[in-house]
């Protein structure tokens, strides 16, 4: 929402300014310069980047336009998630609990926070550090430097669409200057027309140069951005299982590990020690909230 209400803010600055200098917007509707420009750009980000990426950069745009980041719902589902499992951990059999890390998708208490289940790299991040707790002989601090690396690794995953767009965005100014070229070399193809039909044709070329700017700084680094801080902050969430799991594996009771990992939320969507305790200790609304967050 907050991309459609910027680009409206910029169109509408951008071209009413053109029109009270004088101008005429129509000079500036050139389809054939947009073509050249956002194909030429579409074949080169196929070029550089895998199927893979591709399809995520796809899924990146949605996010970017949906606005799809972690809300306070999100985190209290990851935490109410993990103390249920820290006390299956403290008080069952080790049996009793690989059921539920082994099958989550069939597990009472992961069904109870669908938004973590429906993230499958979350919750495999989760299932692999519980087994890993179950087994007992992990030591904490290799535990910590484990999670890190991984952490580390699926940010890079998660930002390759991020780089993707980025790249675009740096590429855009040198095509609109060969579609620019590609406009002035028509131009001169038509060099003994009257000075009015050449004049347009120039202005037309001109066009490229501009677009290829505006869609760089204008639409596509934006977006970059924006994609960027959401995908960030859902590697947050791993943030939060990490420092819960090892304030666990040293020792702490599964209300206070809960609370390290709430701290390692940012101000703006960290809920309350209230909220958390509601969620964990009272029994928390469940499945139902969760459900309306995904």
């Amino acid at each position: 929402m907050t991309i459609i209400l910027g680009l409206v803010v910029m169109l509408g600055c951008m071209l009413g300014g053109f029109m009270a200098m004088g101008g005429h917007v129509e000079v500036l509707w050139q389809p054939w310069e947009f073509v050249i420009i956002l194909g030429t750009s579409l074949g080169t980000f196929i070029i550089g980047n895998p199927m893979k990426v591709i399809k995520d950069t796809g899924k990146a745009f949605g996010e970017a336009f949906g606005h799809t980041a972690p809300t306070a719902r999100h985190y209290l589902d990851v935490m109410g998630l993990l103390y249920s499992l820290m006390r299956e951990l403290r008080s069952k059999p080790r049996n009793e609990v690989e059921k539920h890390i082994d099958l989550p998708g069939e597990s009472p208490i992961f069904q109870k926070f669908t938004s973590v289940l429906k993230n499958k790299d979350l919750t495999t991040f989760i299932c692999d550090y519980c087994r890993l707790i179950i087994i007992g002989n992990a030591r904490t601090h290799e535990v910590e430097a484990l999670m890190d690396e991984e952490i580390q690794t699926l940010r890079h995953d998660k930002l390759k669409s991020y780089h993707a767009i980025t790249n675009i965005a740096d590429g855009l100014p040198a095509i609109g200057i060969i579609a620019a070229v590609l406009g002035v070399v028509k131009a001169m193809s038509a060099i003994t027309e009257p000075p009015e039909v050449l004049g347009h044709l120039i202005g037309a070329a001109l066009v490229g140069t501009f677009a290829g700017i505006f869609f760089s700084y204008g639409v596509f680094g934006p977006i970059a951005s924006k994609v960027k801080a959401g995908r960030e902050k859902q590697m947050r969430l791993y943030i939060v299982s990490k420092q819960t799991l090892l304030a666990f594996m040293n020792g702490a009771m599964p209300q206070v590990a809960v609370e390290y990992g709430r701290k390692t939320i940012s101000a703006y969507e960290r809920p309350t020690i209230d909220e958390v305790e509601a969620e964990t200790v009272g029994g928390g609304a469940g499945g139902g909230e969760a459900k309306k967050a995904a």
